[in-house]
Protein backbone atom coordinates (compact mmCIF):
# COMPACT_ATOMS: atom_id res chain seq x y z
CA UNK A 1 0.00 0.00 0.00
CA UNK A 2 1.34 3.25 -1.06
CA UNK A 3 0.87 6.82 0.84
CA UNK A 4 -1.65 7.83 -1.72
CA UNK A 5 -4.14 4.61 -1.77
CA UNK A 6 -3.73 5.30 2.13
CA UNK A 7 -5.69 8.79 1.55
CA UNK A 8 -8.32 7.95 -0.93
CA UNK A 9 -11.29 8.90 0.28
CA UNK A 10 -10.54 10.55 2.98
CA UNK A 11 -9.08 7.60 5.18
CA UNK A 12 -6.95 7.55 7.77
CA UNK A 13 -3.60 6.70 6.75
CA UNK A 14 -2.01 3.64 7.60
CA UNK A 15 0.97 2.82 5.57
CA UNK A 16 3.82 -0.39 6.82
CA UNK A 17 3.92 -4.41 6.04
CA UNK A 18 0.77 -5.92 5.68
CA UNK A 19 1.79 -8.80 8.09
CA UNK A 20 3.50 -6.33 11.09
CA UNK A 21 1.13 -3.95 10.85
CA UNK A 22 -1.62 -6.35 11.47
CA UNK A 23 -0.24 -8.12 14.28
CA UNK A 24 0.26 -4.39 15.65
CA UNK A 25 -3.26 -3.76 15.54
CA UNK A 26 -3.98 -6.88 17.31
CA UNK A 27 -1.63 -6.37 20.11
CA UNK A 28 -3.02 -2.91 20.78
CA UNK A 29 -7.33 -4.72 20.82
CA UNK A 30 -5.63 -7.42 23.27
CA UNK A 31 -3.95 -4.70 25.45
CA UNK A 32 -7.28 -2.21 25.11
CA UNK A 33 -9.51 -5.70 25.69
CA UNK A 34 -11.50 -4.51 23.42
CA UNK A 35 -14.53 -6.34 21.66
CA UNK A 36 -17.34 -6.26 19.44
CA UNK A 37 -20.81 -6.00 20.78
CA UNK A 38 -23.61 -9.13 20.49
CA UNK A 39 -25.26 -7.10 18.22
CA UNK A 40 -22.69 -6.43 15.91
CA UNK A 41 -21.66 -9.89 15.73
CA UNK A 42 -25.68 -11.26 14.88
CA UNK A 43 -25.80 -8.89 11.88
CA UNK A 44 -22.57 -9.90 10.18
CA UNK A 45 -23.48 -13.34 11.15
CA UNK A 46 -26.80 -12.86 9.63
CA UNK A 47 -25.28 -10.64 6.65
CA UNK A 48 -22.59 -13.77 5.85
CA UNK A 49 -25.33 -16.01 5.92
CA UNK A 50 -27.18 -13.65 2.94
CA UNK A 51 -24.02 -14.05 1.15
CA UNK A 52 -23.41 -17.82 1.42
CA UNK A 53 -26.95 -18.40 -0.33
CA UNK A 54 -26.42 -15.38 -2.89
CA UNK A 55 -23.21 -17.32 -3.74
CA UNK A 56 -25.24 -20.41 -3.79
CA UNK A 57 -28.09 -19.15 -6.17
CA UNK A 58 -24.95 -17.72 -8.73
CA UNK A 59 -22.47 -21.15 -8.33
CA UNK A 60 -26.48 -23.40 -9.02
CA UNK A 61 -26.06 -24.91 -12.34
CA UNK A 62 -29.13 -24.02 -14.84
CA UNK A 63 -29.47 -26.98 -17.41
CA UNK A 64 -31.48 -24.97 -19.53
CA UNK A 65 -29.00 -22.20 -20.46
CA UNK A 66 -25.34 -22.52 -21.09
CA UNK A 67 -23.10 -23.11 -18.33
CA UNK A 68 -21.42 -19.64 -17.19
CA UNK A 69 -18.49 -18.54 -16.01
CA UNK A 70 -19.87 -18.41 -12.16
CA UNK A 71 -20.86 -21.66 -12.52
CA UNK A 72 -17.25 -22.83 -13.64
CA UNK A 73 -15.72 -21.37 -10.74
CA UNK A 74 -18.03 -23.18 -8.48
CA UNK A 75 -17.42 -26.35 -10.06
CA UNK A 76 -13.57 -26.02 -10.13
CA UNK A 77 -14.08 -25.31 -6.46
CA UNK A 78 -15.58 -28.29 -5.50
CA UNK A 79 -13.75 -30.23 -7.39
CA UNK A 80 -10.19 -28.75 -5.53
CA UNK A 81 -9.01 -30.44 -2.43
CA UNK A 82 -8.17 -28.63 0.65
CA UNK A 83 -4.38 -27.86 0.18
CA UNK A 84 -5.02 -27.15 -3.63
CA UNK A 85 -4.28 -23.35 -5.08
CA UNK A 86 -6.38 -21.48 -7.37
CA UNK A 87 -4.13 -18.84 -9.33
CA UNK A 88 -5.76 -15.97 -11.63
CA UNK A 89 -5.01 -12.38 -12.64
CA UNK A 90 -6.63 -10.49 -15.09
CA UNK A 91 -10.19 -9.75 -16.90
CA UNK A 92 -13.63 -10.60 -14.91
CA UNK A 93 -12.36 -13.26 -13.55
CA UNK A 94 -10.38 -11.91 -10.24
CA UNK A 95 -13.61 -10.28 -9.23
CA UNK A 96 -15.90 -13.41 -9.40
CA UNK A 97 -13.11 -15.45 -7.45
CA UNK A 98 -13.43 -13.31 -5.36
CA UNK A 99 -17.14 -13.29 -4.61
CA UNK A 100 -17.50 -17.12 -5.67
CA UNK A 101 -14.17 -19.03 -4.38
CA UNK A 102 -14.60 -20.94 -0.50
CA UNK A 103 -10.60 -21.31 -0.35
CA UNK A 104 -10.16 -23.85 2.74
CA UNK A 105 -6.36 -23.25 3.24
CA UNK A 106 -4.18 -19.81 4.01
CA UNK A 107 -2.30 -20.59 0.80
CA UNK A 108 -5.03 -21.98 -1.78
CA UNK A 109 -5.98 -18.62 -3.13
CA UNK A 110 -3.46 -16.87 -5.27
CA UNK A 111 -4.50 -13.72 -6.98
CA UNK A 112 -2.79 -10.84 -9.03
CA UNK A 113 -5.23 -8.04 -7.97
CA UNK A 114 -2.33 -4.72 -8.36
CA UNK A 115 -2.09 -4.49 -11.88
CA UNK A 116 -4.59 -6.99 -14.18
CA UNK A 117 -1.54 -8.52 -15.47
CA UNK A 118 -2.59 -10.71 -18.73
CA UNK A 119 -0.72 -13.53 -19.01
CA UNK A 120 0.41 -13.96 -15.67
CA UNK A 121 -1.74 -16.91 -14.59
CA UNK A 122 0.19 -19.69 -16.27
CA UNK A 123 3.52 -18.05 -15.55
CA UNK A 124 2.38 -17.70 -12.27
CA UNK A 125 1.35 -21.06 -12.04
CA UNK A 126 4.46 -22.51 -12.60
CA UNK A 127 5.99 -20.50 -9.89
CA UNK A 128 3.30 -21.32 -7.44
CA UNK A 129 3.44 -25.16 -8.37
CA UNK A 130 7.77 -24.82 -8.32
CA UNK A 131 6.96 -23.37 -4.43
CA UNK A 132 4.93 -26.69 -3.41
CA UNK A 133 5.11 -29.52 -5.82
CA UNK A 134 2.44 -31.28 -3.60
CA UNK A 135 -0.33 -28.94 -4.17
CA UNK A 136 -2.28 -29.39 -7.05
CA UNK A 137 -2.48 -26.25 -8.64
CA UNK A 138 -5.69 -25.08 -10.72
CA UNK A 139 -5.16 -22.14 -13.06
CA UNK A 140 -8.01 -20.44 -14.10
CA UNK A 141 -7.45 -17.76 -17.14
CA UNK A 142 -9.67 -16.31 -20.07
CA UNK A 143 -9.18 -17.14 -23.34
CA UNK A 144 -8.01 -13.56 -23.74
CA UNK A 145 -5.73 -13.38 -21.24
CA UNK A 146 -4.24 -17.23 -22.28
CA UNK A 147 -3.25 -15.83 -25.82
CA UNK A 148 -1.31 -13.30 -24.25
CA UNK A 149 1.49 -15.87 -22.36
CA UNK A 150 0.15 -19.73 -23.06
CA UNK A 151 3.98 -20.54 -24.10
CA UNK A 152 5.02 -20.86 -20.30
CA UNK A 153 3.15 -24.34 -20.58
CA UNK A 154 5.73 -25.44 -22.49
CA UNK A 155 8.22 -24.27 -19.37
CA UNK A 156 5.61 -26.46 -17.23
CA UNK A 157 5.88 -29.76 -19.10
CA UNK A 158 9.56 -29.50 -19.47
CA UNK A 159 10.05 -29.44 -15.93
CA UNK A 160 7.54 -31.95 -15.01
CA UNK A 161 5.65 -29.42 -13.12
CA UNK A 162 1.68 -30.80 -13.62
CA UNK A 163 -0.74 -27.42 -13.69
CA UNK A 164 -4.59 -28.03 -14.51
CA UNK A 165 -5.52 -24.59 -16.75
CA UNK A 166 -9.06 -24.03 -16.85
CA UNK A 167 -9.44 -21.97 -19.67
CA UNK A 168 -12.94 -19.99 -20.01
CA UNK A 169 -13.86 -19.13 -23.01
CA UNK A 170 -16.75 -16.14 -23.64
CA UNK A 171 -14.58 -15.36 -27.48
CA UNK A 172 -12.98 -12.52 -26.32
CA UNK A 173 -12.19 -9.56 -23.99
CA UNK A 174 -15.75 -9.62 -22.60
CA UNK A 175 -14.58 -7.88 -18.91
CA UNK A 176 -13.42 -5.05 -21.16
CA UNK A 177 -16.02 -4.89 -23.56
CA UNK A 178 -18.95 -4.72 -20.37
CA UNK A 179 -16.58 -1.60 -19.47
CA UNK A 180 -16.84 -0.26 -23.13
CA UNK A 181 -20.41 -0.38 -23.28
CA UNK A 182 -21.16 0.52 -19.75
CA UNK A 183 -18.97 4.14 -20.19
CA UNK A 184 -21.50 4.66 -22.89
CA UNK A 185 -19.24 3.56 -26.17
CA UNK A 186 -20.77 1.10 -29.12
CA UNK A 187 -19.09 -2.62 -29.17
CA UNK A 188 -16.00 -2.62 -30.93
CA UNK A 189 -12.66 -4.54 -30.71
CA UNK A 190 -12.78 -7.14 -27.63
CA UNK A 191 -14.55 -9.91 -29.02
CA UNK A 192 -12.93 -12.99 -31.19
CA UNK A 193 -15.15 -11.98 -34.35
CA UNK A 194 -14.47 -12.07 -38.42
CA UNK A 195 -14.66 -8.67 -40.06
CA UNK A 196 -18.07 -8.48 -41.66
CA UNK A 197 -17.43 -7.79 -45.77
CA UNK A 198 -20.51 -6.04 -46.08
CA UNK A 199 -20.21 -3.55 -42.96
CA UNK A 200 -16.27 -3.83 -42.78
CA UNK A 201 -16.43 -3.81 -39.26
CA UNK A 202 -15.41 -6.52 -36.66
CA UNK A 203 -18.91 -7.56 -35.94
CA UNK A 204 -19.25 -10.99 -38.25
CA UNK A 205 -18.80 -14.27 -37.02
CA UNK A 206 -17.15 -15.66 -33.99
CA UNK A 207 -13.75 -17.31 -34.64
CA UNK A 208 -13.65 -20.98 -33.66
CA UNK A 209 -10.49 -20.87 -31.61
CA UNK A 210 -9.57 -24.47 -30.39
CA UNK A 211 -7.68 -24.05 -27.69
CA UNK A 212 -7.04 -27.54 -26.82
CA UNK A 213 -5.86 -28.77 -30.01
CA UNK A 214 -3.35 -25.73 -29.06
CA UNK A 215 -2.78 -26.97 -25.75
CA UNK A 216 -2.28 -30.49 -27.46
CA UNK A 217 0.11 -29.32 -29.92
CA UNK A 218 2.50 -27.84 -27.12
CA UNK A 219 2.83 -31.26 -25.69
CA UNK A 220 -0.38 -31.39 -22.74
CA UNK A 221 -3.07 -33.54 -22.23
CA UNK A 222 -6.75 -31.21 -23.02
CA UNK A 223 -9.90 -31.92 -22.63
CA UNK A 224 -13.20 -30.07 -24.19
CA UNK A 225 -16.35 -29.46 -21.86
CA UNK A 226 -19.41 -27.52 -23.55
CA UNK A 227 -21.52 -28.45 -20.46
CA UNK A 228 -21.20 -29.34 -16.62
CA UNK A 229 -21.38 -32.53 -16.85
CA UNK A 230 -18.23 -32.87 -19.62
CA UNK A 231 -16.67 -29.99 -17.68
CA UNK A 232 -17.27 -32.40 -14.13
CA UNK A 233 -16.04 -35.28 -16.08
CA UNK A 234 -12.51 -33.19 -17.51
CA UNK A 235 -12.00 -32.59 -13.79
CA UNK A 236 -11.83 -35.53 -12.79
CA UNK A 237 -9.51 -36.70 -15.07
CA UNK A 238 -7.51 -33.95 -14.77
CA UNK A 239 -6.71 -35.14 -11.32
CA UNK A 240 -5.40 -38.29 -12.66
CA UNK A 241 -3.10 -37.16 -15.64
CA UNK A 242 0.76 -36.84 -15.56
CA UNK A 243 1.36 -33.40 -17.15
CA UNK A 244 -0.05 -30.38 -17.23
CA UNK A 245 -3.66 -30.17 -18.50
CA UNK A 246 -5.72 -27.62 -20.34
CA UNK A 247 -9.66 -28.07 -20.16
CA UNK A 248 -11.23 -25.99 -22.49
CA UNK A 249 -15.10 -24.80 -21.16
CA UNK A 250 -16.99 -22.52 -23.24
CA UNK A 251 -19.40 -20.49 -21.22
CA UNK A 252 -22.42 -17.84 -22.15
CA UNK A 253 -21.01 -14.85 -23.27
CA UNK A 254 -22.88 -11.83 -21.55
CA UNK A 255 -23.63 -13.90 -18.47
CA UNK A 256 -21.98 -11.85 -15.92
CA UNK A 257 -21.66 -11.66 -11.73
CA UNK A 258 -23.54 -8.74 -10.17
CA UNK A 259 -21.46 -5.89 -8.63
CA UNK A 260 -23.43 -6.05 -5.35
CA UNK A 261 -24.00 -2.31 -5.15
CA UNK A 262 -20.26 -1.93 -5.42
CA UNK A 263 -19.05 0.96 -7.62
CA UNK A 264 -16.13 1.52 -9.73
CA UNK A 265 -14.36 4.89 -10.16
CA UNK A 266 -13.72 4.75 -13.89
CA UNK A 267 -13.91 8.69 -15.62
CA UNK A 268 -15.98 8.92 -18.35
CA UNK A 269 -15.10 11.91 -21.26
CA UNK A 270 -16.78 15.05 -20.31
CA UNK A 271 -17.02 15.99 -23.71
CA UNK A 272 -17.81 13.48 -26.67
CA UNK A 273 -20.46 13.43 -29.83
CA UNK A 274 -21.66 9.79 -29.05
CA UNK A 275 -25.28 10.47 -27.29
CA UNK A 276 -24.17 7.36 -25.34
CA UNK A 277 -20.88 8.87 -23.30
CA UNK A 278 -22.76 11.68 -22.32
CA UNK A 279 -25.01 9.71 -20.29
CA UNK A 280 -22.90 7.84 -19.30
CA UNK A 281 -20.92 11.11 -17.88
CA UNK A 282 -24.01 11.91 -16.29
CA UNK A 283 -24.48 8.90 -14.70
CA UNK A 284 -20.74 9.24 -13.62
CA UNK A 285 -20.92 12.36 -11.71
CA UNK A 286 -24.32 11.20 -10.00
CA UNK A 287 -22.12 8.08 -8.59
CA UNK A 288 -19.06 10.58 -7.95
CA UNK A 289 -21.55 12.72 -5.79
CA UNK A 290 -22.87 9.08 -3.40
CA UNK A 291 -19.27 8.60 -2.61
CA UNK A 292 -18.53 8.14 0.88
CA UNK A 293 -15.59 9.99 2.58
CA UNK A 294 -14.47 8.61 5.96
CA UNK A 295 -12.85 11.11 7.75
Amino acid sequence: MNAMDARKLGGAALVGDARETINALAQRLAVSEFSTSDEYRRRIAGLRAEWNDAVDQLRAIDPSTQITQANVIGMVNDASGERDVVICAAGGMPGDLHKLWRPLDPKGYHLEYGYSCMGYEIAGGLGVKMTDPSREVYVMVGDGSYLMLHTELVTSLQEGLKLIIVLVDNSGYQCIRGLQMSSGSPSFGNEFRYRDEGTDRLDGAYIPIDFAQNAESLGAIAFRASNAEELQEALDLAKGTDRTTLIHVRVAVDARVPGFDSWWDVPIAEVSSETGVRDAFERYENARSLQRYFN
